[in-house]
């Protein structure tokens, strides 16, 4: 009998599988391996003590409420009941309140996705580099990001910018695929990678725009009219899902949908373009006072309210319109913003923390504002210690290869790809560069993530063109030596203003610095002493003098007295203890251990026994109110949505001074009883900062119900645990909670008739 034998060889044609740890044919048999390693690396930095962390407060109430509902989720509701958003496009919490409802509602849930999307970015970037300037240079890069301090603290933080950063990355890979091959298909895809960037950073992605489009004008092989026929419409892609979120909210009527937080007219125009973008270039004298900004009028720069937006989108949202009559008017506060002695803001009321102190590692030079200072604010920002010790390492080198790259690749082909990367990577620096030394930063250290992005790639494409140009021999081989110098010094110089830090730093940075700078000289072609090995060991001190300060910045997060800030720092700053800012919401004790003072409160989602009772007691007697109670701050209502997804109204949004809902409009709620408890004294929006007190709306109402509704005392909810009054003369405050209702005042008849034990309380309680 025949025997057949299959034949188990690989059919003609077919390619052979190839092991994902292998790399590619045509790289080096080290690259993907080593990729491998960097990205294991960078989960590892990224996800550190994951398990340790707590929410980003105001954020975190978002992604509870996200949760409890698709609406909220679609929204961004700051609260389950949809009364009010976040003042920021929701886009960045749609990935974390996924994660939560997959995994529950948990700190770490809400920080994965942040994780993810910084090894996404490491590995996007190196796909960019690698085709723009090889294997090694794509190495280079992703090294050097993952060693950048504010890539490995951005990574960690529950805010916009990680999967912003990941979009224009995403974006810049597309358009390098257009311009290779003059296609219009991954044009308008990098179009829309922007507007999704766009829905979580808002007009800060668009300032990627230029080095995009000079990219594809300058180096697309097809003519000018049709590249700028490809780019219109790629623009016209990117503008219809970047505004997709606002217009749909403008869309919807006001009744049906959470009111905008950060402004005075209910429009998302005006918190994007007021609140968020022109508000931050005051200090150049442009004023958001005609937007609808809070802030703007918040300081007297204009009047908000129902006169500018002719009538619309101006109501409430449903939860609340639903028991309100029409809104006679909007307040447009004009309260200064005020701040502490220390520049930091005050703690909110309810919150305390027990923190041990940390080191004191904070920089010794500078006058704020100035060149070199340690201010965030100022048109020398960028160069002082606080921000330059978390992204500003590679400065020089970035500098230096941007340069010498575009010149000398004159003379080239227009299509020239190595000329056209150095233009992307240096008009993206150069842009977000000028935008944030104009702009105000105000601490948010996790803004730089997408500065460390061009400084990583010119480094990568740097180190490879440089490097070509030293074996090269001639004039231009002594820019290398050159630059490693310069950028040794500067990092010498970054380490020593933080003398008390890792004193040995700057002593090492300048000592490899000396060593990298003798042996690239003694090997230069024509030197003394020429050849491969002396060179290659000069290249490689190079690398070590330019990474090694930031990774001694990076690898802190596994240190318990530093790990990361709320705000995205990571090891000592020049301004660590503490900011005050607009925009700030939470600082939180981060994975690592440390804890950020830069924001205002962390939480861990547990209520305290007092909480609770006051929770319980309010849904016991909340009778058919939609909310459990209201509170005249977000922090005042934080804990409880964070722990149980309560709906509790929060009076002012974040900065307080938002006009919502109004005096009659909360009057009217109380009447048909919607709202019948109110919890006082839990501090305004987000605290001291903004000021408050009765020259706000939400100050106003706390005025009418301390007048007209009746004091609970806390004995009548905690019983014999009630804690102690507050000490006035010590700056502290208590809180308080009423209850409110249709002809019920502090004291009445009725309220006592209603509740025999509360009024006998009251009684004992009441003041005189």
């Amino acid at each position: 009998m025949a025997t057949t034998v299959l034949d188990r060889t690989t059919p003609t044609g077919a390619v052979p599988r190839r092991a994902p740890w292998r790399s590619p044919v045509g790289q080096p048999a080290y690259a993907r391996p080593a990729l491998l390693v960097l990205a294991v690396l960078a989960a590892v930095l990224y996800a550190w003590g994951i398990n340790h962390s707590q929410y980003h407060t105001f954020y975190a109430n978002a992604a509870r409420s996200m949760t409890e509902s698709w609406k909220a989720f679609f929204y961004g509701s700051f609260d389950p009941g949809n009364s009010i958003t976040l003042d920021k496009l929701p886009g960045f919490l749609w990935p974390q309140a996924i994660s939560a409802r997959i995994f529950g509602f948990h700190p770490w849930a809400l920080t994965l996705p942040q994780v993810l999307e910084g090894v996404a970015s490491l590995l996007v970037l190196y796909r960019v580099v690698r085709r723009w300037a090889g294997d090694h240079a794509a190495l280079i890069a992703s090294g050097a990001f993952l060693l950048t301090p504010v890539a490995v603290g951005l990574f960690r933080t529950s805010v916009e910018d990680p999967l912003f950063t990941l979009c224009v990355l995403l974006a810049a890979e597309a358009t390098q695929r257009a311009a290779a091959a003059g296609r219009v298909g991954p044009l308008v895809m990098a179009g829309v990678w922007v507007g999704v960037g766009f829905q979580s950073k808002m007009l800060e992605a668009w300032a990627v725009l230029p080095a995009l489009a000079l990219v594809y004008l300058l180096s697309a092989p097809v003519a000018l009219r049709r590249r700028l026929a490809h780019l219109a419409l790629s623009a016209v892609v990117m503008t219809a899902v970047s505004a997709s979120w606002m217009v749909a909210v403008a869309l919807t009527p006001a009744q049906d949908r959470p009111y905008v937080d950060g402004t005075t007219n209910n429009s998302a125009f005006s918190m994007v373009v007021g609140y968020n973008f022109l508000n931050r270039f005051s200090s150049l004298g442009i004023s958001a006072a005609s937007t609808g900004s809070i802030s703007a009028t918040r300081g007297g720069g204009g009047h908000g309210g129902g006169a500018h937006d002719g009538g619309r989108g101006t109501g409430p949202s449903q939860s609340v319109r639903s028991h309100v009559a029409a809104d006679p008017g909007h307040d447009a506060p004009h309260r200064p913003q005020r701040r502490t002695g220390t520049g930091t803001p005050q703690a909110p009321a309810g919150h305390h923390h027990v923190t041990a102190p940390l080191p004191r590692h904070t920089a010794r030079s500078g006058g704020p504002g100035g060149f070199g200072g340690d201010s965030q604010d100022g048109w020398g920002k960028m160069f002082g210690p606080s921000l330059a010790s978390q992204t500003g390492w590679l400065y020089p080198f970035a500098a230096v290869a941007v340069v010498c790259g575009l010149l000398w690749r004159r003379g080239r082909p227009r299509t020239d790809p190595i000329r056209a990367g150095f233009a992307l990577w240096g008009t993206w620096l150069a842009t977000y560069f000028l935008v944030f030394s104009a702009g105000s930063v105000g601490g948010h250290t996790y803004y730089m993530g997408v500065i460390a992005v061009p400084l990583a790639a010119l480094t990568g494409g740097g180190t490879v063109a440089l490097w070509r140009a030293y074996r090269a021999g001639g004039r231009r081989s002594w820019v290398l030596p050159g630059a490693v110098a310069a950028t040794a010094a500067w990092g010498a110089f970054l380490a020593s203003e933080f003398p008390t830090f890792l004193p040995w730093l700057a002593p090492a940075v300048g000592a490899l610095g000396l060593a990298a700078v003798a042996l690239l000289v003694l090997a230069r072609p024509g030197g003394p002493r020429t050849g491969g090995r002396l060179a290659l060991a000069g290249l490689a001190a190079s690398l070590a003098a330019l990474l090694l300060a930031p990774g001694a910045w990076a690898v802190q997060v596994f240190n318990p007295a530093y790990g990361s800030s709320g705000m995205g720092a990571v090891g000592p700053s020049g301004m660590r203890g503490g900011h005050g800012g607009h925009g700030g919401h939470g600082s939180a004790k981060w994975p690592g251990g440390g804890r950020g003072k830069g924001g205002f409160g962390a939480a861990d989602g547990q209520l305290s026994a007092e909480r609770r009772a006051l929770l319980a007691y309010t849904t016991a007697h909340r009778g058919t109110a939609r909310y459990a109670f209201a509170t005249d701050g977000w922090n005042g209502a934080s804990p409880y949505i964070l722990a149980t997804g309560a709906h509790v109204l929060a009076l002012g949004g974040f900065s307080g001074q938002v006009p919502f809902p109004t005096e009659p409009q909360f009057q009217h709620l109380v009447d048909t009883g919607a709202v019948r408890f109110v919890l006082l004294g839990t501090g305004r929006g987000a605290g001291t900062p903004f000021g408050g007190g009765s020259a706000t709306t939400a100050g106003r109402i706390a005025d009418w119900v301390r007048t007209d509704c009746l004091r609970v005392p806390a004995s009548a909810y905690a019983g014999p645990h009630a804690p102690q009054p507050a000490r006035p003369d010590l700056g502290a405050t208590t809180q308080t909670l009423y209850q409110c209702g249709p002809g019920t005042t502090d004291g009445s008849a009725a309220g006592r008739a209603a509740h025999p034990r509360l009024g006998e309380a009251a009684a004992r309680n009441a003041p005189r």
